[in-house]
């Protein structure tokens, strides 16, 4: 094409189109724009264009349900995908039917110009675009950045059997996230075979990973497949891979090596055809560093890494979070429930050390025990009291875990005791009364019998909203 880059524009939203429009011109493009899915298709099919940036859903239908058609007769026009669906599935479809890249909504203009500019210089893929997966059950909740920077790393896995390293401290869902890469990609429909070495006795790893003849050693009466075996042709997940022992790492080394392994107690050689998977919650590299993880299987095992988010790091998913495991609760024959707004918020500010887990764990306990159709605030601190006390805290009040904590702090105590007491108490006393008062501040103030401009003072000290 002679002349500026030729981009074709397709959003719905007249503000956001002008917005964009405005920002792509500033920098050198030419732009047309398209407001229907319709629109779309046939400006494609009656005009050249270098650069399609498009929305997903339109007045007149979903804009992924006829994009590869109208890719189909463009010369190598690359697309970004541009969505207020802000799901693992956007994120898989629009990979797959072959878009540079996909950018939720909202988003920063320069990042669009930053992709804008690196898809314009990458060459036209000769591929056809690939088929639209099938829709599935979904396997992760969450629309928050954090979530969509790990939904865009899934996509770009979906075409390719790279090794994949899952780091995340305990509770946050790797292994949903391990899932969710085996079924966006080519193995799909192929077993996905999870093993947690954490959990197995030491001697038996080989074992368990590889599977061993009769009377290969005590107790194995019969022949048995291995997890390798297992996953044939599929995706062997290796969870906590930190915690397997140095012998059982050189043997996997030498079978990610070779593709070949023996059943223990066999001398048959059989080729492996398994997408590898590791996850651990520790840091590989200090375990490296330590002598306790082979640095080459390491590298072998790291080749893509991948970091899921701890929940306080995405505290905005948390309501749909709650939401969908109050639905799981009734799918488990447990009380129907709801939560009050003041109740999700005061759920929100809880740091949850146990991640996702700790936070279904607790919504299957409310509906449990709670009282009534709707959670209240006085249910939720009831149950963080609760689970306080049976992890070992003070259970005879205030006064004792007051003398607990004094007797563990104050010997070591120098000019801090008051100001450290009384930040201990502040935070859930402040946190209780706006969960009460459903975040509104001047009427805490009031409950509280201080100043708003104390309690603006107080909450920022505590990073309290």
């Amino acid at each position: 094409m002679s002349g500026s880059p030729h981009i074709l524009l397709a959003e719905d939203d007249n503000a956001v189109a002008t917005v964009i429009q405005a920002s792509l011109e500033g920098a050198g493009y030419r732009v047309a724009l398209a407001e229907t899915r319709a629109a779309r298709d046939a400006m494609l099919a009656g005009a050249a264009y270098d650069l399609l940036i498009t929305d997903v859903v339109f007045p007149d239908g979903n804009g992924f349900d006829t994009l590869a058609d109208a890719l189909a007769n463009t010369d190598g026009c690359s697309v970004i995908v541009v969505s207020a669906q802000n799901t693992l599935d956007t994120a898989i479809r629009a990979a797959r039917l072959g878009s540079y890249d996909y950018l939720p909504k909202p988003f920063d203009l320069d990042e669009l110009l930053k992709t804008t500019a690196a898809a314009m210089h990458r060459e036209a893929s000769a591929a056809e675009p690939a088929q639209d997966p099938d829709g599935g059950e979904q396997l992760l909740i969450g629309r928050t950045p954090p979530m969509q920077a790990l939904y865009r790393v899934i996509a770009r896995l979906a075409d390719n059997d790279l090794a994949v390293l899952i780091g995340g401290e305990s509770g946050t869902g790797k292994e949903l996230v391990a899932r969710a890469i085996h079924q966006s990609g080519q193995r799909a429909q192929r077993p996905f075979v999870a093993i947690n070495m954490a959990a197995i006795p030491r001697d038996l790893v080989e074992s368990e990973l590889f599977g061993h003849e009769r009377g290969a050693f005590t107790g194995a009466n019969a022949r048995t497949e291995g997890r390798f075996g297992q996953a044939e042709g599929g995706t062997l997940f290796l969870d906590e891979i930190g915690d397997m022992p140095l012998d059982a790492q050189t043997r996997l080394l030498r079978v990610l090596q070779s593709g070949e392994y023996s059943p223990v107690g066999g001398s048959e050689v059989r080729r492996s055809d398994v997408r590898i998977i590791a996850a651990s919650h520790r840091s590989l590299p200090d375990l490296v560093a330590e002598g306790r993880f082979r640095e080459d299987l390491f590298y072998r095992l790291n080749v893509v890494p991948v970091a899921v988010p701890a929940l306080r790091e995405r505290r905005g998913d948390i309501a749909g979070l709650c939401r969908h495991f109050m639905v799981g609760a009734q799918d488990r024959g447990l009380p129907a429930k709801t939560i009050s707004a003041a109740a999700l918020k005061l759920i929100e500010r809880q740091d949850w050390p146990g991640n996702v887990r700790e936070l279904e764990n607790f919504v299957y306990r409310m509906c449990v025990l709670a009282r009534g159709d709707t959670f209240g605030v006085s249910d939720v601190r009831a149950q963080f009291v609760t689970a306080t006390d049976e992890s070992g805290g003070d259970v005879d009040g205030i006064d004792g875990a007051i003398a607990g904590w004094l007797a563990d702090r104050a010997p070591s105590a120098t000019g801090a005791l008051y100001d450290d007491l009384l930040a201990r108490i502040e935070r859930p006393l402040f946190e209780y009364v706006l969960g009460e008062t459903g975040g509104n501040q001047l009427r805490a103030a009031e409950r509280l019998g201080i100043n708003r401009n104390t309690l603006r003072k107080r909450l920022a000290r505590h990073d309290l909203p």
